[in-house]
Parts: C-alpha cells; sequence; structure tokens
C-alpha cells in the first residue's frame, strides 16, 4: 500500500515505526503484586522485559538493520560536504529575485498597454457599452433572457483555481454596490480597459503560475482575470472598492507623514462627531505600514488621542490603528474651536518628527476634520508652510451646512491639497479617497512607475479568494502592484491617475523555490518586509487551530523579534531591515508537537536582501548535521527502477521538477516529471539536477526494504507480533516507502500520514516530527512517542523511530534516514493478572503507556 509521505534531511535518513499499543484507558501492562508494595526486583524484571521485546519489534518490523548494512556498502562512494550557508542564502534569494521578476514584469506589460489603450480612448459621454458585469453576468430575467450587463458567460472548473469555475479567455468588471453599472466614467473606463485582456492571457501563457491579475481603477471598477462571477452577500451587497485595498493605496501613493486634527467644540455634538469618528477611522483605513500619523483632537485646548504619545508620529501598522480607533470613542464634544492653535501643533510636530529622519521622509499632510473655519488662518499656514508648501491641507467639512465651506476650500487651495464635505454617513468611504489622488500627483507627473510589494495577509474580501485554500487552510499571499497613468499631453500636468494593476503571489510560491534537502532536518528559510514583519516563516501561524477560517488578529503585521526571540537586541532583525548581508549565531529553544517539546539548537542565521523588493531573506542551519550534506552516487538506470517500485512516494509540496511552469506539464506527478526529465525528451521541463540525482541514490539504497516487508507481511501469523500497523521509511530527499501490515479500514489512527496529520508529513518548511526527534538521537537507538492528544480519543497509537548512520572518511556520524514503524491494537500481558496495575511513563514528562 502506498502513502503520499514527505521527508527529508541534510544527512538523516529516518526509518520509522510506529507502534500502537492499546487504547489509552485500557491497562498496557498489567502487574501482579501484594497490597503492600510490589518489590523493585520485579519491576525491574518487568522493564527488562518489557524493553526488550519492545525494542525487538521495532528492529524487526523497521528493517533498519538491513538498511543501515546496505548504507555501509556506500559509504566508501558518498561525498560529504560541507554547506556554505552565505553561498546558499544568496543563491536562494537570486532564485526569488528571478520568480518576483517575473511577476513585476507581467503588471509591467498591463501598465502599458493600459496606458497605450486610454491615451487612444477619447472620452465619450454618450458612450453605450455592454460588458460583462461580473454580479450579473448569466444572469436571466423572469422570461428567461440575460439582463443588462448579464451576457452569457463560460465559466469551467480549473485545478490551478482550486477548481473554481473561471474564463480564461476573459476578464470580468465588478463595479461597487454604491455605484452606477453604467455611468458614463465607469462605461468610458471598462471601454478601454477591454485592451487588457489580450495582456492577461499572454502573461498567464508566459507564467502559468500566475493566479488572479487585475486592474483597479481609480473611477472605481474592478477589472479581474481570469473571469469568474461574483455573488453578493445575504444582503445582495458586495462592499468590495477595490481603492480601499492596501495594494492600491501603497502603489498609488507614496509614504507620507498625517496628523489628524478632529473638531471636538460643542457645536460637532451628535451626528457631527459620528460622521467624525467615522472620516478618521476611515482615513486610518488608508494608511499602510510606511506611513506615520498621530491624532489631535482640539477645542479650546489639544487633546492628543492617545495622551501617551503626545509629541510625536508612529508608525501606521494594525496595532496602533486599532489603538487608536478604540479611543475615538471616548471623544465627546464641548467648548470652543481653536483651529490656529491646532494647526501650528501640527505644523510643529511634522516639522520636529521629520528632523529625527524616522518617519516616512516623503509627503506630509494635515486632515482637518470640522464643521467649519471662522478664518483662514494665513498667518498659521505663512510661518509654517509658505513659500515651500511643503504640507499638503485636506479638510473634511462635516455636515449638510456649507456656510463655512469657503475657508477650508481657500486652505486646501493655498496649500495643495483637496477639500471634501461630508454629509452623511454614507458618503465617508468614497470622500476620504479622494484626497488619495491628490497625493498621487507627483508620482504620475514625474512618471514614477514603483513597483511596490504589500506584507502577507489572507484576503477575505473577494468572495473567490476565501476558496482559495491549500491542507493548511487559507492562503497566505503578497501582492505586487504598479500604478497607472494618463500620459495624454493636455493632462500629463495635472497628474492623473487612472488606477493600478496588480497581481497575486502566494507565499507557497516562494517555498517552492527552497531547497529544503540542503537545510538540514531543523534548518528553515525565512523573509520579511522592510519593517520587519514576517513573510514566511515556519513559526508564523496566522490562523487559529480551532476552525481554519478563523485568523488571528494582526497575523499580518507580526514581527520578526516575536518569532526569533532569543535574539534580545534585535542583531538580527536589524541587519536584515537594513537590507545588509552577514551571519548571526545564536543558541535557540525551538519547541515542536505544537509547543509540547522543546529542542536546544544551535543557529547560525545567514541573511541577504532580495533585490527589487522590499523583502530580506534568512536561511536558519543548525550545527551538527545541518552543517553537511552528502552526494551518493548510482546510474540513472539503477535509480529509475527502483523509483517505480509501488511502495514509493515523494514529499507533495517539495519541488523535484517545475510542473507549474508550461501548461502539458500540470497533471505529471513528481515522479512522472522526473522520469520525462531524465528520459531526455522534454527540454522544457526544469528540475533540481542535485535533488533528482539524490532521489535516485535513495531509491537504491532503500529498494531491498519492500522485499523485507513483504516477507515480514507473508510470514507473519495472525497472533505473531499482534499490534503492528505499518513501517515507513523517510529519507533527507523526501522519498518515502510505505508498508501496511494491516488493511487501512483497521488502522487505529485514520489521520497517520495524510494531510490532516500536519506534525507527521513531510512540509514545504519543515520536516515530521518523529525525523526531527530522531535525528537529535544516537544513530541505532529508538525513540518512543505518543501523540498527546490520543488520551481522550481511542487512539493511542505509539510510534518508535531511528536514524541510520551513514559515517564519513573523516569518521563523522552522519545521519542519512529515519525508520518509522507503527504497531498498535492489543494489549500485551507482561506478567501475571493483577490486583494492580503499573503504567510505564516518560519522555519528555507525557504519559506513555
Amino acid at each position: 500500500m502506498l502513502w503520499r509521505l514527505s521527508t527529508v534531511f541534510s544527512h538523516v535518513h529516518c526509518l520509522s515505526f510506529f507502534l500502537l499499543w492499546i487504547t489509552l484507558g485500557t491497562t498496557v501492562v498489567e502487574v501482579v503484586g501484594s497490597q503492600q508494595g510490589i518489590p523493585l526486583s520485579v519491576v525491574k524484571l518487568w522493564a527488562s522485559a518489557f524493553g526488550g521485546e519492545i525494542k525487538s519489534i521495532s528492529a524487526k518490523y523497521s528493517g533498519s538493520q538491513l538498511l543501515q548494512k546496505k548504507y555501509k556498502e556506500f559509504e566508501k562512494t558518498v561525498r560529504v560536504e560541507d554547506i556554505d550557508g552565505l553561498k546558499l542564502v544568496k543563491r536562494l534569494a537570486e532564485n526569488m529575485e528571478e520568480m518576483f521578476h517575473k511577476k513585476a514584469e507581467a503588471m509591467r506589460r498591463l501598465v502599458e498597454a493600459a496606458e497605450e489603450a486610454h491615451l487612444q480612448h477619447e472620452e465619450d459621454p454618450d458612450l453605450q457599452y455592454e460588458y460583462f458585469n461580473a454580479v450579473l453576468i448569466n444572469e436571466v430575467d423572469e422570461e428567461g433572457n440575460n439582463v443588462e450587463l448579464g451576457k452569457e458567460f463560460i465559466l469551467e472548473p480549473n485545478d490551478h483555481f482550486n477548481n473554481l469555475s473561471v474564463n480564461l479567455s476573459l476578464s470580468v468588471v465588478q463595479v461597487p454596490t454604491n455605484m452606477y453599472n453604467k455611468d458614463s466614467a465607469i462605461v468610458n473606463g471598462v471601454y478601454w480597459s477591454e485592451a487588457l485582456n489580450k495582456v492577461f492571457v499572454d502573461n498567464f501563457e508566459r507564467d502559468p503560475s500566475l493566479i488572479w491579475q487585475y486592474f483597479g481603477s481609480a473611477k472605481g471598477f474592478f477589472r479581474q482575470y481570469p473571469g469568474i462571477k461574483w455573488r453578493p452577500d445575504e444582503h445582495g451587497v458586495i462592499a468590495f472598492d477595490c481603492r480601499n485595498r492596501k495594494w492600491y493605496i501603497q502603489a498609488a501613493t507614496s509614504p507620507k507623514d498625517v496628523v489628524i486634527l478632529v473638531d471636538v467644540s460643542g457645536s460637532m455634538k451628535g451626528l457631527r462627531l459620528t460622521i467624525a469618528r467615522q472620516t478618521v477611522s476611515s482615513i486610518l483605513d488608508t494608511l499602510g505600514d510606511d506611513d506615520f500619523f498621530n491624532i489631535i483632537a482640539y477645542n479650546e485646548e489639544l487633546h492628543y488621542v492617545e495622551p501617551c504619545l503626545n509629541g510625536t508620529l508612529v508608525q501606521a501598522d494594525i496595532t496602533n490603528k486599532d489603538h487608536f480607533r478604540e479611543h475615538l470613542d471616548k471623544l465627546f464634544a464641548k467648548g470652543i474651536g481653536m483651529l490656529d492653535i491646532a494647526l501650528t501643533e501640527a505644523f510643529t510636530l511634522l516639522n520636529d518628527f521629520n528632523q529625527t529622519g524616522r518617519g516616512s521622509v516623503c509627503s506630509q499632510a494635515i486632515m482637518l476634520v470640522t464643521d467649519g473655519a471662522v478664518d483662514t488662518y494665513d498667518a498659521v499656514f505663512a510661518k509654517y508652510n509658505w513659500p515651500d508648501r511643503k504640507v499638503r491641507i485636506f479638510p473634511y467639512l462635516i455636515g449638510r451646512e456649507s456656510a463655512f465651506a469657503d475657508n477650508l476650500k481657500w486652505m486646501a487651495c493655498a496649500n495643495k491639497g483637496y477639500f471634501t464635505q461630508i454629509s452623511t454617513l454614507a458618503d465617508v468611504q468614497e470622500n476620504v479617497m479622494e484626497y488619495l489622488h491628490v497625493l498621487s500627483r507627483p508620482k504620475v507627473i514625474d512618471q514614477e512607475h514603483d513597483t511596490v510589494w504589500t506584507e502577507a495577509y489572507i484576503d477575505s474580501t473577494l468572495p473567490q479568494a476565501q476558496k482559495l485554500e491549500d491542507n493548511q487552510g487559507p492562503v497566505l499571499m503578497t501582492t505586487v502592484a504598479m500604478p497607472v497613468f494618463s500620459t495624454k499631453n493636455e493632462t500629463r500636468n495635472r497628474g492623473i491617475l487612472l488606477g493600478v494593476v496588480g497581481t497575486d503571489v502566494p507565499v507557497q510560491e516562494l517555498l517552492k523555490t527552497i531547497p529544503k534537502y540542503k537545510l538540514g532536518i531543523h534548518g528553515y528559510a525565512f523573509a520579511i518586509t522592510n519593517n520587519g514583519y514576517i513573510l514566511t516563516h515556519p513559526d508564523l501561524r496566522p490562523m487559529y487551530e480551532e476552525g481554519k477560517k478563523r485568523r488571528k488578529p494582526n497575523y499580518s503585521s507580526v514581527d520578526l523579534s516575536e518569532v526569533e526571540w532569543e535574539d534580545k537586541d534585535d542583531v538580527l532583525r536589524n541587519a536584515m531591515v537594513n537590507r545588509k548581508t552577514g551571519i548571526f549565531s545564536m543558541e535557540v529553544k525551538k519547541t515542536v508537537d505544537k509547543g509540547k517539546r522543546v529542542l536546544v539548537l544551535h543557529n547560525d542565521y545567514y541573511y541577504t536582501d532580495i533585490k527589487g523588493t522590499p523583502f530580506s531573506l534568512g536561511v536558519a542551519l543548525s550545527r551538527g548535521h545541518g552543517k553537511y550534506f552528502f552526494r551518493g552516487n548510482v546510474t540513472v538506470e539503477e535509480g529509475l527502477h527502483d523509483l517505480e517500485h509501488p511502495d514509493v512516494a515523494l514529499a507533495d509540496e517539495w519541488t523535484y521538477c517545475n510542473t507549474d511552469e508550461h501548461p502539458e506539464h500540470r497533471y505529471l506527478s513528481q515522479i512522472e516529471a522526473i522520469k520525462l526529465y531524465l528520459s531526455g525528451r522534454e527540454p522544457h521541463l526544469k528540475c533540481d539536477k542535485e535533488l533528482v540525482q539524490e532521489v535516485l541514490f535513495d531509491a537504491v539504497v532503500t529498494a531491498p526494504l519492500e522485499a523485507y516487508w513483504t516477507s515480514l507481511a507473508l510470514n507473519k501469523s495472525e497472533n505473531s507480533d499482534k499490534g503492528v500497523e505499518i513501517a515507513y521509511l523517510g529519507t533527507r530527499t523526501g522519498l518515502s516507502r510505505i508498508n501496511l501490515f494491516v488493511v487501512p479500514e483497521q488502522l487505529t489512527n485514520q489521520d497517520f500520514l495524510t494531510a490532516e496529520d500536519k506534525e507527521g508529513v513531510f512540509n514545504a518548511d519543515h520536516f515530521p516530527l518523529w525525523y526531527k526527534r530522531a535525528a537529535e538521537q544516537v544513530p541505532g537507538t529508538f525513540v518512543y512517542s505518543l501523540p498527546f492528544n490520543t488520551g481522550s480519543e481511542n487512539k493511542s497509537v505509539v510510534l518508535a523511530s531511528t536514524a541510520i548512520q551513514l559515517v564519513d572518511e573523516r569518521k563523522s556520524p552522519i545521519a542519512a534516514g529515519d525508520v518509522p514503524v507503527a504497531v498498535g491494537g492489543h494489549a500485551r500481558r507482561w506478567a501475571q493478572p493483577a490486583q494492580k496495575d503499573t503504567r510505564a511513563a516518560v519522555l519528555h514528562a507525557f504519559l506513555f503507556l
């Protein structure tokens, strides 16, 4: 029987053998003794007998001695190499840079096509155009006719998009619910942006690993490829507005320092203060991790919304923004508004903070949320902002009255800002966004097509994105985006932003570029943003275990110092944030088995920047076997012969061959791809030559286990070694061999070695728990472990695993693999019927039997 299993090690093969003794609650060791106690000599005798038999069973069914002998035959031909961590991290960074560059180039082609299409288009206020509306496609009326904008749109399931029904030839257009589908500006934008369809398709053909590509228009519509049907919520609403998305805001504007002034004078009581709070909250939504801000409420006096942050600006990360939102509810209106004092404080604060060099060192703005201004306060502006006008003023007039609107308009125009009036709560969202287009003007005029990358996030606003899941839950992704500008001569100097193009890149794509077999058992790669937030790291767990749909708060802004917490002085974090290349070492305590066990390791960290992105890459290698790599050598013919055995599988999440690059390769298994690659008949198929060679070596060396296990199964009587269920092998290259001694339906733990058993299988960023633990022990000894949570589940499974040792010419012990065996089912009596129970115990202080 063949199960998918992934296992990889730098110098370790683990034969692991799952011992499953009786249901936890049943007596495993029944002992007779007097009521007064059991003599120590008797207990020692039982222990010796128990230990001897369980070790004998483990050695017999694992086949570890056979495998050790087989590796001994190859020791003279094996070549052991030191791993150059700095060279390795630089090569991995180059691989990621190449992957990121391909995504960015796809966006650049979209930008060029969009700007050219807009240049050739003449605005027509009377244009009538039937486009594919994402919500209305394939909708019919009561008579069976297609509704307006709801033409027939062919949709077919596609496995690359998690079997969602999509159209790979066309895109669809989504318009926010609060906007008119046939508004002239929308229709004209949709019309000229149809030119993007050809580029969408061309990009996907060039890079089949691409997923969603899209264009978010400054007018509000959202063009998405491949085309897919959108479905409103239970209230018939789709709240999605692309202009609110972080990728749009980051691409459209530069980093900024912002001071928000909120009028809390007596005239702001009631609904006006409610609208003001919502306006400030919406402004906070438009700020990202590269921005800095503070909020000051004013009447006769100044009130910093967070008194502890008086006189400074803070980074606009999720934690800070949420903290300030909580304080907004504490605002109440009274007194007289002294706007001149508030403006003076805002200008002083921005200037002082800019002098520290800690801010964005780019755009500066004052957001003024008020119900009016009795003066223009030109004296304040003359003193602090003219003639350079470095700080833009954005007044938001709250309420329907416009008696003081002229003064606010003058402030905006005199300070290169923008005036907006917000009459109701429904007006807030749309009007707050206007300032972004003003801040984008310098980039547009200078034609700065900066490529931006977001931090890692889980998109929960797009219905289709919610369905993008892997075995670990919802997909974590980053987005690459670029702004699109108007290039028409008559508008060039006005700096008109047309929108933003973008594509999502699952973090899993990054992991595919990392050769896990080179990193060792406890080694791993990780990446962070320019703000120190984790892009990918084995200890980043964005979802709660209970219910995969629940995201942890602030999961997208987890700092590296929160997972590599032993680095008390942030030496590693700061070096990576500053995009340096170097080495750092420290002793760490790594938890395994969901935090129930701890391993003490000494890690060497190697780090460098990923050019063309705001990311830095790090590699952690554990001293010992994690610093070496051995190479075996067998012929292709030998390797292919043994790789085709039915009990062989390869790690699901490891990339032996890139089967995503060309559509004709997508349906190949990794073993099929390796065979095709080695045949030489497919020059376009790219494989990791080094990894493939080592897979062939492992296949040859471990091949005798198939016959050995088959012989055991044929000669196993009904009562002999009852309880033995599975024997399986995992190697440093992710190759596995598995043998069932019972039919699958009789397995005590049906989740074992399946996708549900996250700790027990090889993933893109870690080795299985049983592999890690065996590799830390003296080769040849068995490690016995019992899943901690099986006590109440009646799945008492004991896993026995051992590492296979290889000795190089320097006589250094190097683990080549891990062999576990599973034994389960029935209790075994080690003594005569007893009046008392004695249970053997311990290993990390957990009850064993």
